[in-house]
């Protein structure tokens, strides 16, 4: 029992000594060195963005509407006199000028006619000279050759007529045109008002809408428009026609729009895109990369300030075009986030990055 309390009391003595030896070592020796603190400055600085300076620009805001393509002119050429038709000129679809023979419809007895009311023309000249030289001589009353001066007169109105009726035995384009449906063989008989062909005029082409009566008002003869076909074709042109009478039952105004048609290839009654130019606002050009949403969900665009701070702006977007889109909302002048804005908040401080700089330190590593 003695031996093993001794050997109990000797190992408490020697784990005291070691626990002691070690406490003494640390105190004695010199501290180790140590690392430098870390620098947090760059950890708290504002974070960096890039930016952009915006100006507002005058733009033409486009709405979009429906219409559809109209022939300038389609008529139908009828007769205008009776008769049988010996000669046709033309078919569907042939392109005639202006004066062009259509149609011929047999001459009959009119040249004979013709023939008649001249040959009484001459006699009636004969007749009225004589009776003014008569006249002259005292040999004639005024009455006498007041009679044959309406007779002469007469008889130059019946060559007129058969001269006309003649005429109408051959029919001609009014204008430039398309015939677009022939109505008559040779050897039909036609009467007088019957129809000979449909002509329509395809240039110009009027692409023609409806619009309401509160944005007719914005609209000029003569403000440039574009409409889109349903080929995907995409045409300009000019209002040329805005109608001062709404139609009665929708309320709304024809407005017409015409393009050129050289080529006829725009046909009447094809299904179109119109935009019109309804007002001009002040807006900025930006690329849809800066747009984003607030925390209610709203889009806007992130600016800085002069305080360098961060402000929210909720947008409108009013038009679209190959550069990019056209948005209101904004101050004249401001300065855009175009990138980092995801990572920014409303009311942060950050450091702007002009992309100007940007790029002269590229070009700059570049050479």
């Amino acid at each position: 029992m003695k031996r093993s309390l001794l050997f109990a009391v000797l190992l408490a003595i020697g784990a005291t000594l070691w626990v002691l030896s070690g406490q003494f070592g640390e105190t004695g020796s010199a501290p180790e060195a140590q690392k430098p603190p870390v620098d947090l400055t760059a950890l708290n600085a504002p974070p960096l963005v890039r930016v952009r300076p915006s100006t507002a620009e005058p733009h033409a805001v486009i709405d979009l509407l429906r219409g559809r393509t109209e022939a300038n002119r389609l008529v139908e050429i009828r007769s205008e006199t009776d008769g049988r038709i010996v000669e046709l000129s033309v078919e569907d679809g042939t392109r005639v000028t202006a004066g062009e023979v259509i149609a011929k419809l047999a001459a009959g007895d009119r040249p004979a006619r013709l023939a008649e009311a001249k040959a009484l023309l001459a006699q009636r000249k004969i007749e009225h000279e004589a009776d003014r030289k008569l006249s002259q001589k005292g040999f004639r009353a005024e009455t006498q050759v007041a009679a044959t001066q309406a007779s002469l007169e007469a008889a130059e109105a019946a060559v007129k007529i058969a001269e006309v009726e003649l005429s109408y035995t051959t029919i001609r384009a009014p204008f430039d045109g398309v015939v677009d449906q022939r109505m008559v063989e040779i050897g039909d008989f036609v009467d007088r008002a019957d129809p000979i062909a449909q002509l329509v005029e395809l240039d110009p082409m009027l692409i023609v809408t409806q619009v309401n009566e509160r944005d007719v008002q914005r609209l000029t003869l003569g403000t440039p428009g574009q409409a889109r076909l349903m080929t995907g074709e995409t045409v300009a042109g000019f209002i040329r026609h805005i109608s001062a009478v709404a139609d009665e039952a929708t309320r709304t105004f024809r407005v017409e729009l015409e393009v050129p048609n050289p080529a006829h290839s725009i046909s009447a009654g094809m299904t179109a895109e119109i935009a019109l130019p309804l007002s001009e606002v002040k807006a900025h050009r930006v690329s849809p990369a800066v747009l984003t949403l607030s925390d209610a969900g709203d889009i806007g665009v992130k600016t800085v300030d002069a305080d360098s701070r961060v402000v929210f702006h909720p947008v409108k977007i009013v038009d679209t075009d190959a550069e990019g889109m056209w948005i209101t909302g904004l101050p004249d002048e401001a300065t855009l986030i175009t990138v980092g804005q995801e990572y920014v908040g409303n009311g942060d401080t950050v450091r702007g990055v002009s992309e100007s700089e940007i790029e002269q330190n590229l070009e700059g590593l570049s050479s």
